[in-house]
Order: C-alpha cells, then structure tokens, then sequence
C-alpha cells in the first residue's frame, strides 16, 4: 500500500477545504485507489504544479470537494471519485475489526472513520472531531495497521495501534464506518448473517 501524507500539502490550494491539512478523505482515497494501480494521469494533474509531492492528492481533493458541505471529506463524493477510475465503491458500517479482518483477508484495504482525544490511542497522538485513515492490514497479534493520513512525510504515515482502543473510538464515535473500494473483479468476503456489505 503506498503511504500518502496530507500535512506535505498543508497550503496547498486552500479554495478546497483549507489545504492539506484537512485532506485526510481524499488523501486516504488517493493511497487506496494508487494501491489497485489507478487513478488520475499526469494530464489530468498538470494543473497542480511542478513541485508538488503527490500530485494525486490535490487532483482527489479538488474533485472530493462538496461546496454545499465546504469540504473534501464527504463520504459519497469519495466513493463516487473512485467510481471515476472503474472501482467499485460503497460506504458501510462495519460491526468489528472481525468484520474489517475479512476484507484485509481478501485483499481489500478499508479506509476507516474515527474521532478521539489525544491519548485515547496511543500512536494517533492528536485531537480529531473526524479523521479518516486506510487500515491496511493486522499484525500477528492482531493490532490494527494504518496509513495515516496525519503524519509529517510519507515515511512516518504507516503504524500500528492497540486494536482494542481504536476498536473502541472506531465503533462509538463513527458506528464503524469503512469505504470499500475494490475492482469488480476481486471478489467482496463473504457477508455475515446479517448482512451489512
């Protein structure tokens, strides 16, 4: 999974949603639809400018950006921005990262919803109302692996963080809420009893 920053493009073209800083909807967007080898070309970006880092990223938040909510994070209009480059896309609300396992089992990384306090999950070391980051796999003890987003550089934007506290901000402060973003052909996991995806 390639690791995107947004805080490199904090400045950039602030007529949509103030820059890089509140970019982490199209930025996690961007890293997901780099990951299934898509996305916008060099002609389509080449209003961004020579010496921008990730051309991709401000491409995705200028065509994320919803001027009634005045911001790139709407869900919909992210899901639809993939939609764009042939993917399959929809916004769920999973029960559990046992739900979230069966997706990374299958080869389809989740971009994730969550609020919390700075110290709530130790690794997230910041205050967020809402923030969207790109769970992409788990480790051996089943931590939750991230793209974030919130880093400094693309080299600090993967980390691992406890499973059961950012279960918990997960679940209660977004009820759970993923896009999956898939090709049509690599096939959804098996839905539960009840079904949710």
């Amino acid at each position: 999974m390639p690791a995107f920053s947004q805080d490199v493009h904090d400045g950039h073209h602030p007529r949509w949603d103030g820059g890089g800083r509140s970019w982490c909807s199209p930025t996690s967007t961007a890293m997901v639809l780099a990951y299934w080898g898509t996305g916008p070309g060099p002609d389509e970006c080449a209003w961004v400018g020579p010496d921008d880092p990730r051309p991709c990223v401000d491409h995705a938040a200028r065509q994320c950006f919803d001027y009634a909510y005045a911001g790139a994070g709407n869900w919909s209009f992210n899901t639809a921005y993939a939609g764009r480059y042939g993917l399959d896309a929809f916004v769920t609300r999973l029960r559990s990262l046992a739900e979230a396992e069966r997706f990374i089992a299958a080869g389809i990384p989740l971009v994730v919803s969550a609020s919390y306090r700075r110290g709530q999950v130790p690794g997230l070391d910041y205050d967020t109302t809402g923030h969207l980051m790109v769970l992409v796999g788990f480790t051996p003890a089943g931590d939750p692996v991230l793209n974030d987003p919130k880093s400094p550089a693309d080299a600090a934007v993967r980390k691992a963080v406890d499973r059961a506290r950012f279960e918990s901000v997960w679940l209660s402060s977004r009820g759970g809420l993923a896009y999956v973003i898939r090709p049509g052909t690599t096939p959804l996991p098996p839905a539960p009893a009840q079904a949710n995806w």
